[in-house]
């Protein structure tokens, strides 16, 4: 029975392909709509909305700054506007690099740091730390906190990538593949 199960498990250890293509599928799955449609929200109008983000995207990153300023966007600075296009275009550009499997490891450790500052102006400019159910606890009998819990396994799931890389079926292992053949 102990060598069987040795048997079974040896093969999934050695299936380390599985692991980067399932924290692929389970970020698609699970998180790339939800940047996306977040990203979406911080577009202004029309194709120049791309380098012009609504104010509801600077409300969104800098809502302490914003408050102070009573929302007019002009009074912001050039960091402001950059850090906003930057990370509006961050929610677009790096979940689809992780889809496709391009630039993985590159991708999914931007992802941490994206995810680290909208936790940090989650608690901190959006008063996240009041809120003892969004800010939540480890080792509790509560696993839906936002911040806390959830972030905890989409952080993990983005440390697969940046430790294992995209797996086979990636565009990265496509030029992997042509690299290593010329």
């Amino acid at each position: 029975m102990l060598s069987l199960y040795a048997s079974l498990t040896d093969r999934l250890s050695q299936a380390d392909w599985l692991l980067a293509t399932l924290a692929r599928f389970v970020f698609a799955a699970t998180l790339l709509m939800y940047f996306w449609v977040s990203g979406l929200t911080k577009l202004g109008e029309g194709v120049a909305g791309l380098f012009s983000p609504s104010v509801g995207a600077y409300a969104q990153i800098f809502p302490k700054a914003m408050e102070a300023v009573t929302y007019d966007v002009t009074q912001l600075t050039a960091f402001h506007w950059a850090v906003v296009v930057g990370g509006t275009w961050a929610e677009f550009i790096l979940p689809a690099l992780i889809v496709l499997g391009l630039l993985t490891r590159l991708s999914a450790l931007g992802m941490i740091g994206f995810v680290v500052v909208q936790s940090l102006t989650d608690l901190f400019g959006h008063g996240g730390l009041e809120h003892t159910e969004t800010f939540g606890a480890w080792f509790d009998r509560f696993p839906d906190s936002a911040i806390l819990d959830q972030r905890a396994f989409w952080v993990f799931v983005l440390l697969v990538l940046v430790i294992k890389g995209a797996g086979p079926l990636s565009l990265d292992a496509a030029l992997r593949r042509r690299t290593s053949a010329d």
